[in-house]
């Protein structure tokens, strides 16, 4: 079975100049600290240049759906402070573009995500629970949104006291048990439905 394909694009408005914003998307390792909801490790493999071209991460993330995924990203590209591109590779594969755009006193974020579900349970699932999985990136995405500004404000305290009123970053969701019955229960009737669609019943004469 070919791996599903998936293309999204996001696009968020933070308050911020864009070397602001590309500083903290740009360094990998820093994402567990202030997009905690999404990455929760980050190993870094290989530095790159000096502009970070060539540098090598491996990723373990999760979303809100009972399931991690690990995979490595690499960037590829840098147009600092306008934004950069990755390719991934695991798990996910695919290639991702930010792009940053100034508005005022706020950027204007997008990302061009074109990915591949490599993990087995994702090529299991996708067929019919494609608009779960669809949905489960958004999450991420909103979560990401939401603690850049949270981290761009943190930034930006100009003395400890400011900076600690600024509320912690949105944490990793922990299933439930009911949650992951569900989840299992349901991986068990995509499996049956899928077998069934693929070795469909011969009728008896």
């Amino acid at each position: 079975m070919p791996a599903p394909e998936y293309h999204f694009l996001t696009r968020w408005s933070v308050a911020g100049t864009a070397a602001e914003v590309s500083d903290v998307l740009g360094d990998a390792r820093e994402l567990p600290r202030w997009w905690p909801a999404v990455y929760l490790a980050v190993e870094q493999l290989e530095p790159g240049d000096e502009r970070g071209i060539g540098r090598r991460v491996r990723l373990h993330t999760k979303g809100f759906l009972p399931y991690t995924l690990s995979w490595e990203l690499q960037l590829t590209e840098s147009r600092y402070p306008y934004g950069f591109t990755s390719e991934a590779r695991g798990d996910l594969s695919g290639r991702g573009v930010w792009a940053l755009e100034e508005d005022g006193a706020r950027t204007r974020v997008s990302f061009d995500w074109r990915v591949r579900a490599e993990k087995p349970l994702l090529r299991l699932l996708s067929p019919l629970f494609r608009p779960l999985l669809s949905a489960n990136h958004r999450w991420a995405m909103a979560r990401g949104e939401e603690s850049l500004e949270l981290e761009l404000a943190r930034r930006r305290a100009a003395t400890p006291a400011e900076k600690n009123l600024i509320p912690a970053p949105p944490p990793p969701v922990s299933p439930s048990p009911v949650a992951v019955i569900g989840a299992g229960a349901a991986l068990g009737l995509a499996a049956y439905a899928l077998i069934r669609l693929a070795f469909p019943r011969r009728r008896r004469g």
